[in-house]
């Protein structure tokens, strides 16, 4: 049995879906029947996953680690504390960085964000599922709306480095900023998490849980907030339209999320049922 964690934009769906082409759905059904467990493993929060559920998972690994669940079991809940969110977003907010804040069930987003992202073109996975989202109105609530409940992640949008800087400087003890190496023009962009946890440390309580050797772990990504599962899984691959620096990092690099990429990376490993890996 292989535990198999699937990043969801730009790996299991086209950045800003929550529908994966016919072949990844058929991958994750038969790699189920052939007795492997697949998992979800996205910075997306549980809210924002929540439709992918339905294509079958084992459980997910949701906020970039921040919140973890086996079946219909929480392994790991970790929001931030009500001091750090207030820091947080006082240094953002006096650098005019643009966020997204991420609670369990919710996400709320500044006002003037849609717009500033509509300046910039292209950009990474995550950049064009904003983008998306915001033009779809996929729940991303008001700022305005927020009423205080714990937050597990803020994802950050500026047009210029330097505005991180302050930040970066007090909160980098207790915070990683993962800032996104494929930006859109004019478009800086990354996630705020917690150093407590990050995708690797899913992965491990996961096959902790199981009794699962990490040896019989992988993971599949295609941007620079997979790089920590990427390092703590058996085999790292990337996904052939992911971001460079990631690629360098992975094992494999597999066709793209468009190229039918996890049917044919699972066949090639034989995670199929009666398919040998090729």
């Amino acid at each position: 049995m292989k535990l198999i964690f699937l990043d969801i934009d730009g790996t299991l769906t086209p950045a800003g879906s929550n529908i994966p082409p016919q072949s990844a759905q058929e991958a994750v059904r038969l790699a189920r029947e052939a007795g492997n467990k697949v998992f979800l493993c996205t910075g997306r929060n549980p809210d924002m996953l929540s439709p992918v559920l339905q294509y079958g998972f084992d459980g997910y690994i949701a906020s970039g680690g921040g919140y973890v669940v086996l079946g219909d079991r929480v392994l790991y809940d970790c929001p931030m504390t009500e001091e750090q969110r207030l820091r947080a977003l006082r240094l953002f907010r006096k650098n005019d960085v643009f966020c997204t804040v991420e609670a369990r069930d919710a996400t709320f987003g500044d006002e003037g964000l849609a717009e500033f992202l509509n300046q910039s073109s292209g950009g990474n996975s995550e950049l064009v599922r904003w983008r998306k989202a915001l033009e779809k109105d996929l729940n991303i609530r008001p700022m305005a709306e927020y009423d205080g409940r714990p937050l597990y992640k803020i994802v950050f949008m500026c047009s210029d480095r330097k505005q991180l800087e302050e930040a970066m400087n007090e909160l980098d003890k207790e915070f990683a900023f993962i800032v996104q190496d494929v930006e859109g023009a004019g478009c800086i962009n990354g996630e705020l998490v917690n150093r407590k946890f990050h995708k690797g440390t899913g992965v491990k309580l996961i096959a902790d849980a199981l009794g699962v050797s990490l040896e019989d772990t992988i993971g599949y990504g295609d941007s620079m907030n997979d790089v920590d599962m990427i390092r703590c899984v058996g085999l790292g691959i990337c996904m052939e339209n992911g971001s460079p620096e990631l690629k360098k990092m992975s094992g494999i690099v597999c066709p793209a999320v468009g190229d039918d990429g996890l049917y044919i990376s699972f066949r090639s490993l034989g995670l199929l049922p009666d398919i040998q890996a090729e």
